[in-house]
């Protein structure tokens, strides 16, 4: 493989062809193939996920939040790539196994099933709704059903009062210093902006967007800090302790895409520069300047974080890193986007990337060495980095501007 100065020699047309079919390539000859057929659960439906180096079984029970992330991404490229039978096929076992198996008398979806679907856990938090709403969204744009479209929206909302409402679920921590964190507000942004994109312009969903891109800015972002807060009190003011303190360079990549998608959707240049101030101050704090690659927990004034695995290298923020950097570089036109982009790329492809097998590794030491050769588990599935490689397939194929 060329070195990165080489490579940004060629012409910028040229170099997007190239990256484009690279990222083709990872996604369709080495992520998918790995993934299926052998994830579909073919006597009780839905996936099976929890996978060996080699793609051998390692635990048969099921996350509800892959169900139905791992139905959104087949369904995605069902509609946006190719109408290939298999992966709709696929999709809908995992769609009807969320609807039969994963939801609570409530109407709260459980996070841990076995593989008949029996509840193990149901976490204080509601997320598992909101990757239920993508995929039903999803397969309403694939099969026309209005079905889906409705149960899409239903669950959006559902997810939205559980996050928003006080006293809807357990608070995580007591009134004596209470904390709002990151993630309802961009899972809230990405989840709203699927359902728009497959269903049309609903009622509701563009005010919520509205609401936590507000939020997401006024509370979170810290431009005297130069930095992306994950949990902050609920004024948005700093909280002096560990958990205030902790930074998740890579969730705060993520939702700097996010802004920064919304400034391209909307022709709205002062959102774009402001997910790529969230992208440059948490790549600076985030990046490894020793053995490469970001750290997953780092310090707001850079004290010892308490979580002992905040140096490993987890395979999702790069994924979203990889989306950050690429769409900041098309949307900027800055190469110093395209440099950090290419040195990402190079850097994932010798420590996560699994020639030998397929897909990528999930846990890697500081210094880049394999933790664990798992390829999927309750947390990893068919998501983040197959969506990481569509979204940059895409990327480099499209006409973007602002």
């Amino acid at each position: 493989m060329p070195e990165t100065g080489e490579r940004l020699f060629f012409m910028e047309d040229h170099r997007l062809q190239n990256l484009a079919e690279q990222y083709r390539k990872m996604l369709l000859d080495d992520c998918v193939p790995f993934w299926f057929p052998r994830a579909v659960d073919n006597e009780w439906g839905g996936y099976l996920h929890c996978l060996d180096r080699d793609g051998t079984l390692l635990d048969s029970d099921k996350s509800v939040w892959a169900q139905g992330r791992m139905a959104w991404l087949l369904l995605t490229m069902y509609n946006q790539v190719e109408k290939r039978t298999q992966w709709l096929t696929w999709a809908e076992s995992g769609i009807h196994f969320l609807e039969k198996h994963c939801v609570d008398q409530d109407g709260r979806f459980f996070f841990h099933v076995t593989r008949e679907g029996l509840p193990i856990r149901k976490r204080r938090y509601a997320f598992s709704e909101a990757f239920a709403a993508i995929a039903q969204a999803a397969y309403a744009r694939a099969t026309g059903s209005d079905r889906a479209a409705e149960r899409a929206i239903d669950l959006f909302e559902r997810f939205v009062f559980l996050n928003f409402t006080p006293g809807a679920v357990a608070a995580k921590f007591t009134d004596t210093r209470p904390l709002t964190g990151l993630a309802s507000r961009m899972i809230t942004l990405v989840t709203a902006r699927e359902l728009t994109e497959n269903l049309g312009e609903q009622p509701g969903l563009n005010g919520w967007m509205e609401r936590v891109i507000g939020e997401i800015i006024s509370l979170f972002v810290k431009p005297e800090e130069r930095c992306v807060l994950e949990s902050v009190a609920p004024d948005g003011s700093i909280s002096d302790h560990f958990d205030g303190r902790m930074l998740n360079p890579g969730h705060a990549i993520e939702a700097a895409w996010f802004i920064m998608e919304e400034g391209r959707i909307r022709k709205d240049k002062a959102l774009v520069e402001e997910g790529c101030r969230m992208l440059d101050w948490m790549w600076q704090r985030g990046w490894d300047q020793e053995y490469g690659g970001l750290y997953y927990f780092r310090d707001l004034y850079n004290r010892p974080v308490q979580e002992y695995w905040h140096d490993m290298k987890f395979w999702w923020p790069h994924n979203e890193a990889l989306i950050a950097t690429l769409l900041a570089w098309r949307l900027t036109g800055e190469e110093s986007y395209a440099e950090k982009h290419l040195q990402l790329l190079d850097w994932c492809l010798e420590h996560f990337a699994d020639p030998e097998h397929g897909e990528w590794y999930g846990y890697l030491h500081r210094d880049g060495t394999v933790s664990v050769p798992l390829k999927g588990n309750l947390w990893k599935s068919f998501f983040h980095h197959p969506r990481c490689l569509w979204k940059c397939w895409n990327l480099c194929r499209e006409n973007i501007s602002v």
